[in-house]
């Protein structure tokens, strides 16, 4: 039987330390007998957390003894990291553990170096950031977790549980790991990384741009066939000239904006409508279905159908 140590820092996100007690607890070998021994783990004798307070039964000291140490995120990612903390889980990736972080965990598993020259990934909301604290990690925000072998992350929220289900299935195999998926109430592998869930908002552009009249234009007429110099004639100046002015007013260039606004229109049909794909394609400007669904999974990460599997809103009544 293996043993997985939870590290409980205060103020611990109580959804990310409760997924892999949950997870790694319920998980049964074919035989019947369990897979996991969890034991949570604290710095301090009492942990607090937004919404209650705990004492972990077990010390620091626990993590070098586990065959997987999981790293929950803080409320506060940015929060500085117990010493003691930091120590622990380089003694335990010494003595050779598998140390797994979730959601913005990774801002505490980055503070140990562990990370350094490797990929990695958190919630999509907190990874510029990661990114920024952290210039030697390579964070990628667009997939559910990343496998380095000893050192894993997942991205945000239920992206824990896939990643608790890819180190059960490494553990012990498919048929253990679909059973603690059902147990679960989830897919063992959900098509599409974590760009499905992320809120494409418009570009910004800093308050007064020469562009915002262009945008806004843009926007009015993202469905219309438009081509470079259609664009480049409305602003009245060359495409040459309209490339450079966009990518230092938006940080792209004036095709991909149009096409990330035609992606985000496309979004909230396939939410509220019933429009077959093909249609939803040509509403919102793409001449060529196929394109459309190349140029949603680039952006989005996964496929038009998927997404609105995933996605769609139920009718009323």
């Amino acid at each position: 039987m293996r043993t997985v140590a939870v590290l409980a820092l205060d103020q611990v996100i109580p959804f990310d330390l409760a997924t892999p007690i949950e997870v790694f607890t319920r998980t049964r070998l074919p035989d019947g007998g369990p897979a996991y021994q969890v034991r949570v783990c604290g710095a301090t004798p009492t942990v607090t957390t937004a919404a209650f307070t705990f004492q972990p039964p077990h010390d620091l000291t626990a993590l070098a003894e586990a065959d997987t140490v999981i790293v929950p995120g803080l409320t506060d990612p940015t929060a500085p990291v117990p010493p003691e903390a930091i120590a622990a889980l380089r003694h335990a990736a010494a003595a050779g553990a598998r140390i797994a972080s979730i959601c913005v965990g990774a801002f505490v598993l980055a503070a140990t170096g562990l990370l350094d020259g490797r990929r990695a990934t958190t919630h999509w909301l907190a990874a510029a950031a990661l990114a920024a604290r952290h210039p030697e990690i390579d964070v990628d925000p667009h997939v559910l977790y990343v496998d380095n072998g000893q050192f894993l992350t997942s991205a945000g929220a239920a992206a824990g549980l896939d990643l608790c289900l890819h180190l059960i299935r490494r553990d012990h195999g498919s048929a253990v790991a679909a059973d603690a998926a059902r147990l679960s109430v989830m897919p063992l592998e959900r098509e599409g990384g974590q760009a499905q869930f992320i809120v494409h908002d418009q570009p910004p552009t800093p308050r007064g741009s020469t562009l915002e009249p262009l945008l806004q234009w843009l926007e009015e007429n993202a469905a219309k066939d438009l081509a470079l110099d259609d664009i480049a004639a409305h602003a009245g100046m060359s495409a040459r000239t309209l490339n450079r002015r966009f990518r230092e007013q938006t940080g792209t260039t004036p095709l991909q904006w149009l096409h990330r606004a035609r992606v985000r229109r496309a979004q909230h049909l396939l939410e509220a409508t019933t429009h077959p794909v093909d249609r939803i394609a040509t509403e919102v400007g793409f001449t060529s279905p196929t394109t459309f669904r190349d140029r949603f999974k680039r952006v989005v990460g996964t496929s038009p159908n998927a997404y609105r599997a995933a996605f769609r809103r139920p009718t009323a009544g």
